[in-house]
């Protein structure tokens, strides 16, 4: 299994992650919050195509993860999975898009990779992350969520790879210019994970096959890199499940280039 991102940030997010069998190659896109053109570049830059993609999993109706996924779609011929209550959200923008629906904890498959759905709180109709599983390595996707919960713990337990949402530093969005209503908003129970939350929940984690945790969807004015990585970085040695797992940060400009698991990572 490998994974790269196309940018994670409020101005778009957009991850790909591709598994291979002993006959083919399965690569998927999670989210897609970037115009036609740019996804295409994006995707050119990782090398790929959008013909290499079996299919288009959404997490949630807020533009900055779903504002390019019809389009795209639309475009190209790829199908689109997400849950019941965000296609409410969006329907207005799906003609002629093949949309599959999927719910919390109901497993699908694409291709030579397994997809599991799971709730997360956050303002949204019915946001959820996922879980990708190629029967050798999992890699779990957290951003989007306003607090820990046990169900997202027992999601993402298990897991080799980890992108966890890194948001904001509490003081920094304390001391921003933000509006009142904003701040409330992101740290509120159904916004954002902070960076000690995001160290919360991977404190809790089953990481002992952990390999690498990448934070994700950083504030650019209420976050930097270095206090995300450190944050991270702290919460993995609190863990009673220590292992010597490497951190990285996804930007919005790049995201990041192609991770690879393998039995020798």
């Amino acid at each position: 299994m490998k994974f790269a991102s196309l940018g994670s940030g409020s101005e778009g997010n957009s991850l790909l992650i591709s598994a291979s069998s002993p006959s083919s190659r399965t690569t998927v896109m999670l989210d897609c919050g970037f115009a036609i053109r740019e996804t295409e570049r994006r995707l050119a830059k990782r090398g790929m195509t959008p013909g290499d993609l079996a299919g288009i999993l959404v997490t949630h109706e807020h533009q900055d993860h779903v504002g390019g996924v019809f389009k795209f779609a639309r475009r190209h011929h790829v199908p689109v999975w997400l849950t019941y209550g965000t296609y409410q959200a969006v329907k207005k923008d799906s003609d002629g898009v093949d949309v599959r629906f999927c719910r919390d904890g109901e497993r699908l498959a694409i291709g030579s990779i397994e997809v599991i759905p799971y709730t997360v709180p956050h303002d949204a109709r019915e946001p959820v992350q996922y879980v990708i599983d190629d029967k050798r390595f999992r890699l779990g996707v957290l951003t989007d969520a306003g607090q820990s919960t046990p169900h997202l713990i027992n999601a993402l337990g298990g897991c080799d790879a980890l992108m966890l949402e890194c948001n904001h530093d509490k003081g920094m969005l304390a001391n921003s210019s933000y509006p009142w209503s904003l701040k409330q908003r992101i740290g509120g129970a159904y916004g954002h994970l902070s960076n000690e939350t995001a160290a919360e929940i991977l404190a809790a984690l089953d990481i002992s096959r952990l390999r690498i945790v990448v934070g994700a969807h950083l504030s650019r004015q209420n976050n930097t890199p270095e206090l995300a990585h450190e944050a991270l970085r702290a919460a993995l040695q609190t863990n009673a499940m220590a292992v010597p797992a490497e951190v990285r940060i996804a930007c919005q400009e790049e995201g990041f280039d192609w991770i690879e698991l393998s039995e020798q990572t």
